[in-house]
């Protein structure tokens, strides 16, 4: 996969074949500018590929599916619209029944943990609860498959965790197709049925680890052995091409 940036041919992506299961949590891991984000864009049909072809259900990607959902690091919530409001923006953007999806929004609220601030704006949320009013969003419209790109990296340290097991739980209840990209190892294998572990540019497939944890996980997990093995072997793929600057989590499993 190549596009042009500046001026300049980047050589984003080369020889990715990766099969996801369907109702999975799967991670990609990698180094800045190894592809994550542009592989996403991929799957989700708002970039075209130059060689090879990605489907969903069999079906061949060719544009922009209303089947996915996305969060974004930044919460791009509307400042002049409530909550409930921009939870419910897709919808008015696609012109669905509003009467059923106001109810639809406000279980989603309450399943993302900010029922009681459905009338607040914005700026009266914390970022904690603003990327738990983008989740929510991101579901309004109940696509079966949810992109997640590395939602929590402006969080501070015990809000991400704290949403780390609201985003497990929040996947546990919902029974989506989760595709997760994030530069926290610890954070990776706490969530993940898998993870991919990806190369620096041109983005290629190192390893994809199976993570073995029993489920519902707990940040508890994260200073047992089982966990910590997990985290060396990520690191010990990377080798030294990955600082100790990707770990915002949890620095036990040294």
């Amino acid at each position: 996969m190549t596009f042009s940036r500046a001026g300049h041919t980047v050589h984003a992506l080369d020889g990715i074949h990766l099969d996801i299961r369907a109702g999975e949590f799967i991670s990609l891991v990698g180094p800045s500018g190894c592809g994550k984000s542009t592989l996403l864009k991929l799957i989700t049909g708002l970039r075209a590929p130059v060689g090879g072809r990605i489907t969903v259900n069999g079906r061949v990607v060719n544009g922009p599916r209303p089947d996915v959902g996305i969060v974004f690091q930044s919460p791009v919530l509307l400042p002049w619209r409530t909550t409930l409001e921009n939870v419910m923006l897709p919808v008015d953007i696609l012109r669905l029944d509003k009467a059923v999806h106001e109810v639809r929004a406000r279980e989603l609220l309450k399943l993302v943990g900010i029922e009681g601030f459905a009338q607040a704006y914005p700026q009266e949320l914390s970022g904690g609860m603003q990327q738990r009013a983008a989740i929510a969003r991101a579901l309004i419209s109940d696509a079966p498959i949810l992109i997640m790109d590395e939602p929590f990296g402006a969080l501070d340290a015990m809000t991400r965790e704290q949403m780390n097991v609201e985003v497990q739980r929040i996947w546990e209840s919902s029974g989506k197709t989760v595709i997760f990209i994030t530069h926290s190892i610890p954070e990776a294998v706490l969530l993940s049925d898998r993870v991919v572990l990806m190369s620096p540019r041109p983005g290629r497939i190192l390893k994809v680890l199976d993570i073995d944890i029993p489920r519902s996980r707990t940040l508890d997990d994260m200073v047992t052995p089982a966990f910590g093995r997990y985290v060396r072997e990520i690191r010990a793929a990377f080798g030294s091409s990955i600082s100790q600057e990707t770990d915002n989590v949890s620095q036990t499993n040294l």
